[in-house]
């Protein structure tokens, strides 16, 4: 996970953000704040209002009611002004397929009338580097995978400096070294200052690149803060293996660690598990394992499980992530 620091005005800020369709509520009075020069997750199962937020940050949907602000700048007022200096990868990649990347990029770029000309050929050729399809630049989009298509796209959004990139599932059809080239990319960007806004259902990507996230269920948002704020907002758990569970128990509420239980279902050479909240207490490890010992406690296993951000995400949606979306 990077570890820059981020500060001043949100590069995204959302207040009540609303939208219906009829008489649906697909986002539902969402309040978000993106801190500037953070690599920033966006989470939530299918149906949770993920990608309707981020039109409407982008401006492509209007919302029924709620305020959103992107780089200081009202949306959709200041649209103008906002868009060339955003990134995104929406939705998919669209390119011509009997074109090659190379020429995709150049298209895509003389569109924008904010992209200098006289540096489109050298910008191109960077931005194609940069995703790891150096190689292919000439070849036919048609002939290119998902995976490839996915980079190209991510390329188009480098084509000049952005302050800000939103990524909608940027590691989609990716095989092991295409996520990791792209998990490179979103550090080396953010270490360039550049604030990212990563929509994904991938846990372990989430944990590793990003420093915020923020959990969305059925059109809620249920959670933000950093990563280690989210993953240690769950309960922790003390797993005691020991002989004399009966005895651990009266020690682990004497140390206010209660209700302590015995799981019955997990016994190991006639030893018992024991378990109970952990606390708070960055000590307690070992002060809990010296009040056991000076309990008369045989202690023949302990640990302290910390909740990880799918744990808490479960916790906070119901669900669980279907890693083959």
């Amino acid at each position: 996970m990077t570890g820059d620091a981020v500060t001043g005005e949100p590069a995204i800020e959302t207040h009540g953000l609303t939208k219906r369709f009829g008489s649906y509520t697909a986002v539902n009075g969402v309040d978000l704040s993106v801190p500037r020069g953070a690599v920033f997750g966006f989470l939530g199962p299918n149906g949770s209002g993920k990608t309707t937020t981020i039109r409407m940050l982008l401006g492509l949907a209007a919302p029924t009611s709620g305020r959103v602000r992107v780089l200081g700048h009202d949306m959709p007022g200041d649209l103008r002004d906002v868009l060339p200096r955003v990134g995104a990868l929406v939705e998919g990649p669209g390119f011509y397929p009997y074109l090659s990347g190379a020429a995709n990029l150049h298209r895509l770029d003389t569109a924008d009338r904010f992209a200098p000309s006289a540096t489109r050929g050298a910008r191109v050729e960077s931005a194609l580097e940069r995703v790891g399809l150096g190689h292919a630049a000439r070849k036919k989009v048609h002939a290119y995978s998902l995976g490839m298509k996915q980079r190209l796209g991510i390329a188009n959004a480098l084509l000049i400096r952005r302050e800000l990139l939103v990524l909608d599932e940027p590691t989609n059809g990716l095989d092991p070294q295409g996520t990791r080239e792209v998990r490179h990319l979103v550090r080396s960007l953010a270490a360039e200052g550049t604030t990212v806004f990563v929509s994904s259902h991938l846990l372990a990507e989430i944990e590793q690149i990003c420093t915020h996230a923020a959990v969305m269920s059925v059109g809620n948002l249920v959670a933000q803060g950093t990563i280690d704020e989210l993953r240690h907002a769950g309960h922790s758990r003390v797993r005691l293996l020991t002989p004399d569970p009966e005895a651990a128990v009266r020690v682990l509420d004497g140390l206010g660690l209660a209700p302590a239980e015995i799981d019955e279902s997990q016994t190991v050479d006639d030893a018992a598990m024991v378990i109970a909240p952990a606390g708070d207490d960055p000590r307690a490890p070992d002060s809990i394992v010296a009040a056991l010992v000076a309990g008369g406690v045989r202690v023949r296993g302990f640990s302290i499980e910390r909740p990880s951000l799918e744990d808490r995400f479960v916790a906070l949606t119901g669900e669980g992530f279907d890693i083959a979306q």
